[in-house]
């Protein structure tokens, strides 16, 4: 067996909150090149202008690999982690509640009870889900910005650090302006709660139940990749008309559905699928660090209580 077993007594609602939170911002750390790519190409295509006086246009980011080479070449490595302490406050604040609060929510769903349905199991990812986004949305808001800025000699930044752009959107924008894209954000989330949390929670039981796997790092690491396509082929749309809604500029858009509506017109249906690759490299890797860190920090922190107890 590898890493810790699974705990004589199951970790407390706390332990789950705080190990959720860790994971995440774990999980960010190895992944966030990837998420910036993935940024990146989402929002290409949203102000092209034309080469020459023809009908094409520049194409500035080609492929997951391709933009990570180019941001490197034009920007420097460090604008791969653009918004890093953006995205770890938001996984700090966001990952604890949706994630750490699942167990939870789900019992009290099923009033204790031992036999957990699929509905019980999607109410609760739809309700964490929300939570966390009402609750971490300006820290989405200010990591995208980020992301989406370059930062190549002669582009003007708009942001110069996280707290300076908390306080220009809140000034430029209002304080609503720090929850733009709350409603995508929330149908997003609970898209990708749901599909996240419940396909690792379901693939993890059946794997449990009809397979020689035990409850130890090869049985998370399936579940969390398996989790973690499923969730990109789901969720994909609804993120990139997410990410271009809160990048936007003040009267871009006058609402998510017209944003969605001009990528349509614009762009076409395949546009809702831009950075599908670097959006499922990243989920899937972001899927398999968070979950099985998650489940070897829930088992950590239980043995430490354990022994700091029997010391006692």
């Amino acid at each position: 067996m590898v890493g810790f077993g699974p705990a004589d007594v199951p970790p407390s609602a706390a332990v789950k909150f705080v190990g959720a939170g860790t994971a995440g911002c774990i999980a960010d750390l190895v992944t966030f090149p990837l998420d910036t790519a993935k940024v990146r190409l989402q929002i290409q295509g949203e102000a092209r202008a034309p080469v020459a006086a023809g009908k094409e246009y520049a194409v500035k980011y080609r492929g997951v690999f391709g933009t990570i080479t180019t941001m490197v070449r034009t920007e420097g490595p460090r604008s791969l982690y653009s918004g890093l302490v953006a995205g770890l406050q938001r996984q700090m604040s966001f990952a604890s509640v949706r994630i750490g609060l699942y167990d939870s929510v789900k019992q009290f769903y099923t009033k204790g009870s031992e036999h957990v349905g699929i509905g019980s199991r999607l109410l609760a990812g739809c309700t964490t889900g929300a939570m966390a986004v009402a609750f971490a949305q300006p820290t989405d808001v200010v990591k995208v910005r980020f992301q989406a800025q370059a930062r190549s000699p002669g582009c003007v930044r708009r942001y110069c650090s996280t707290v300076n752009a908390y306080k220009t959107i809140a000034k430029e924008e209002g304080i609503h302006g720090l929850w733009k894209g709350t409603a995508p954000n929330i149908a997003r989330n609970a898209i990708v709660n749901c599909t996240e949390l419940v396909t690792y929670d379901f693939i993890k039981d059946t794997l449990l139940r009809s397979t020689p796997l035990t409850d130890n790092l090869p049985c998370h690491f399936v579940s969390a990749f398996g989790a973690g396509l499923c969730t990109t082929v789901i969720a994909s749309p609804v993120d990139v008309v997410k990410t271009r809604y809160m990048n936007a500029a003040l009267s871009q858009y006058s609402s998510v559905l017209k944003c969605a509506a001009a990528m349509m017109t614009k762009e076409g249906p395949l546009a809702f699928y831009k950075g599908f690759m670097p959006s499922f490299l990243r989920l899937g890797s972001w899927n398999v660090v968070m979950f099985v860190t998650y489940e070897q920090l829930k088992r950590a922190m239980m043995a430490a209580n354990h022994n700091c107890t029997t010391i006692l």
